[in-house]
């Protein structure tokens, strides 16, 4: 058993369940599932993922061509039970999402980016994904209310509507992307995004900063599970380090999660080329524990980049050539998607794939370090075991080292030789304790007495890649759905959501600019109940 919120470490035990829960000991006449000789961990979780919602949706209608090439039939469950088919693909349909984390062991996903005007469908969508279950992130960075509240010095208030936002669209946590640089970029100027964290956003006192101040101080302030979720401005540019570090300077002292800090670490300059910054990143989160991130490791082969981050997407669609969507969510975000491909000949895919394993190689505390892939951004989450190896085996890595375009590496910590090769403990922490901890689920990402019931059963295989992608039995809330390899069972999930208190008063003012500016009324905002 590895176990290790726990000090578990590779120690024989038993696993006592009754129900949904982990309890300390059962009768010696209960039921047994022989687990000799395997690997049990606790199932999965994924912090940082995008599996449902309008933007994701979206995605699939873009891409019919995956969807062909990769049909799903319905699995044979047992007893009898109602199965469904579906399509996979970069994007895959709800049930085929469902089926393949939990083929994979995972039990728990969060849905990384939700605008709140779309957080009904996101939640329909969870509700058509079966065994897994998930909470989604809330998009705030960019919102027109929140955004007149700083400019008008109404930080209260700010806070007030961040907790009464949460509520109503049954989230779980506070999302930036690019705060502040969608909303400027949708008005269409001639300065488009923004470059810093300290440029104006529309009022000269609404800046990035600002935005970041007051949102990781509501998260903070009002006790929320998880710190708030922040994808740093310019994202994927060259020399983007800059901003990615005054952005953790900005925030020194206050718990705040950096997402897919792979796509922030790059050094270079715009026009005149890119080096991996990995180590300069990774030393300032090793240095302040207040500060937890995950890595959006880029894995080579198809992917679909999905994002508020509107501008970035505009640039890739640009660069690239490839269809895209571009949606102006009103009053709150954007969105864009552009099918992408990451090349083991592409300078620019190697730098990043290093970049993601600099940062995994050179964190000293797993336990602040998530593995993802930002899925379908860097890869979709099928990937996970290969990536599990990378980390794993020091020369098996090494051997892809040498198989990747060397143009951008020069510099790089990777290509110096780290030595360092991740345990089966130290796995379980990035792929289940350290998630579940970051996100305050106290009943998951652990085998002790309570816990949830999610349990993954692997054989032994020295190949890791192929042990983490075929589980020999998965447990979830106490049902056996995956029996030796194959999906047996495929019960409802759980939403995991906050519901933060909040001063009533906000939603009279609410209701005035809900009045003067949108086009949904007050009344039909936000999410239905989900049973």
């Amino acid at each position: 058993m590895y176990d290790p919120a726990n000090g578990v470490d590779g120690q024989v035990r038993d696993v006592c369940i009754e129900g949904d829960r982990i309890v300390a000991d059962l009768p010696a006449s209960a039921p047994r599932l022989d687990a000799r000789g395997m690997i049990v961990m606790p199932g999965g979780v994924d912090i940082h993922a995008h599996i449902a919602g309008s933007s994701v949706n979206q995605g699939r209608r873009l891409l019919p061509e995956e969807h062909v090439a990769d049909p799903v039939p319905a699995p044979r469950l047992a007893d009898g039970a109602t199965a469904r088919s579906g399509t996979g693909g970069t994007i895959p349909s709800t049930f085929t999402t469902g089926y393949r984390y939990a083929g994979l062991g995972y039990t728990t996903v969060m849905e990384a980016a939700v605008a709140p005007l779309a957080a009904r469908q996101a939640h329909a969508e969870l509700d058509d994904t079966p065994i897994i279950d998930a909470g989604c992130f809330v998009l705030l960075g960019n919102d027109d209310y929140l955004l007149r509240q700083l400019a008008a010095g109404e930080s209260t208030r700010a806070r007030e509507y961040a907790a009464w936002l949460l509520g109503v669209t049954r989230a779980y946590a506070i999302k930036l992307v690019n705060p502040g640089g969608v909303a400027r970029w949708k008005t269409g100027g001639a300065e488009r995004n923004v470059s810093g964290i300290d440029d104006p956003v529309g009022s000269s006192s609404v800046t990035p900063r600002k935005i970041l101040e007051a949102l990781a101080g509501a998260a903070n302030t009002l006790g929320l599970p998880h710190p708030v979720h922040i994808h740093c401005n310019n994202l994927g540019q060259p020399g983007n380090v800059a901003t990615t570090l005054a952005t953790m300077r900005a925030l020194a002292g206050q718990r705040a999660h950096f997402t897919h800090l792979q796509f922030h670490s790059y050094g270079g300059e715009r026009g005149k080329g890119w080096t991996s910054a990995a180590r300069h990143v990774i030393e300032h989160v090793n240095a302040h524990p207040e500060v937890s991130v995950d890595v959006g490791q880029v894995m080579f082969g198809p992917a679909t980049t999905v994002t508020a981050d509107s501008p970035v997407e505009y640039l890739l669609h640009a660069s690239t050539g490839r269809k895209w969507v571009n949606l102006d969510i009103e009053l709150e975000t954007g969105c864009g998607i552009v099918p992408y491909s990451y090349k083991e000949t592409a300078a620019v895919a190697a730098l990043q794939w290093a970049v993601g394993l600099e940062l995994f190689l050179l964190a000293r505390d797993p336990w602040r370090v998530v593995l993802s892939t930002d899925h379908p951004n860097g890869g979709s989450f099928l990937s996970y075991p290969r990536l599990i190896r990378l980390l794993m085996d020091r020369a098996y890595r090494d051997e892809q080292l040498k198989r990747v375009n060397q143009k951008m590496l020069a510099g790089s910590a990777l290509r110096d030789g780290l030595a360092r090769e991740y345990t089966l403990s130290e796995i379980a922490v990035v792929t289940r304790a350290g998630p579940a901890r970051l996100l305050g689920l106290k009943n998951k990402g652990h085998l002790g007495t309570g816990a949830d019931a999610d349990v993954s059963i692997y054989a032994n295989d020295p190949d890791r890649a192929q042990m983490f992608a075929t589980p020999r039995h998965v447990i979830k809330g106490g049902a056996v759905v995956v029996e030796d390899g194959q999906l047996r069972r495929a019960p409802a999930g759980r939403r995991l959501v906050v519901r933060p208190e909040y001063d009533p008063a906000v939603t009279r003012d609410l209701q005035r600019f809900f009045d003067d500016y949108a086009c949904v009324a007050f009344a039909n905002y936000g999410a239905e109940p989900v049973a």
